[in-house]
């Protein structure tokens, strides 16, 4: 007779490791950790199969508070190092962590390019608009007139979108949540999971120490419902306290433009409805200026495609099978001309 065991379900105390979390006391970080601990369980996730892979900076400790398999690599490289762990273990689940620095700067060519390729990647960067690790100069994501280090008379950059920057690189998922946002942050993380290929999160993500409150505007409790546009695929994007202001595409202009329904005889017919697959529309979104235009959160695009990975195990299958005999790694090293060093 056969015993059936069954499966212990897991919790979010399975996936916290026994490291002492060390962040600043309030940084945006220990949220992001918390919800990702809590929504790895509801995902069916396996610690034994997942990996998180950082760089450098505040948000690369990440690996080491998680019970899962994990490495800290080098600065703005996380990317190389996910891309050949998937390469080489088509079956784990690769979660990328990097902040606006890391990914954007040093490391915007690799970032870049797994993307580009489509390797089926979790990336979350975690954009504080400025480098917290290294006390507070100015990043890749920082706004013109930032003040730091190294911008002591301020910044005169014109910053990087990474929504835009994903998209350029032929992103096929490309998200935006909020560090606090507890409820809607599993939701683009099971998306995130669930899509195959290269999918991008962008999560702002507050530094108390060095950019305090530079989202406050959009994110704090009183400005939520009327600054965010929290977008639902087939959904007409609607927003405010009232749920009365819309967008619509002017169509001479081909712009977005921001609309109140009951006014000037808009109804809610006339809002434009959320189509993840719409390219154009996802960079006007991404685009749209904060605070004449609401922040987009969400799913903004979303359009799979065959990822590499698939393609470089089809292609090794296929001259597999062409060879007479099995390959044999050791007489690969000692083909063709070799010595010995006596």
């Amino acid at each position: 007779m056969n015993d059936v065991t069954e499966l212990k379900k897991l919790t979010p105390a399975d996936f916290a490791s026994d490291q002492e979390v060390r962040w600043c006391p309030g940084c945006g970080d220990y949220a992001i950790l918390k919800c990702m601990q809590r929504t790895l369980p509801e995902l069916g996730a396996d610690p034994a199969n997942t990996v998180f892979v950082s760089g450098i900076g505040c948000s690369s400790r990440f690996p080491y508070y998680m019970a899962t398999y994990g490495f800290h690599t080098i600065h703005g490289r996380a990317p190389a190092f996910a891309t050949g762990l998937k390469l080489a273990n088509p079956a784990l689940d690769v979660w990328v962590i990097t902040g606006d620095g890391d990914a954007l700067s040093i490391g915007g060519n690799h970032t870049m390019h797994a993307i580009r390729r489509n390797v089926d990647l979790n990336i979350l960067l975690f954009n504080n608009e400025i480098y917290g690790l290294t006390k507070g100069q100015y990043s890749p994501t920082s706004r013109v007139g930032t003040r730091s280090p190294s911008t002591p008379f301020g910044s005169v950059d014109r910053p990087v979108k990474p929504g835009s920057f994903a998209l350029g690189s032929g992103g096929r998922f490309v998200a935006r949540t909020i560090d606090t946002a507890q409820a809607h942050m599993p939701v683009v993380f099971r998306r995130a999971y669930e899509h195959k290929g290269a999918s991008f999160v962008e999560i702002y993500q507050n530094c108390i120490v060095y950019n305090d409150a530079v989202y406050e505007p959009f994110t704090a409790k009183a400005n939520a419902a009327d600054a965010q546009l929290l977008l639902e695929h087939g959904k007409p994007m609607i927003w405010g306290k009232e749920k009365n202001k819309g967008l619509i595409l002017n169509r001479d202009t081909q712009r977005l433009e921001v609309v109140t329904i009951g006014e000037n005889g808009i109804t809610e017919g006339d809002i434009l409805v959320h189509d993840e697959t719409n390219k154009s529309v996802a960079y006007m979104l991404i685009e749209m200026p904060f605070p004449g235009f609401p922040v987009a959160l969400g799913v903004i695009y979303c359009d799979p495609a065959p990822t590499y990975d698939d393609a470089v195990e089809a292609q090794t299958v296929a001259v597999l099978a062409k060879k007479p005999a099995k390959p044999d790694f050791d007489a690969l090293l000692r083909q063709g001309q070799t010595w010995t060093v006596a």
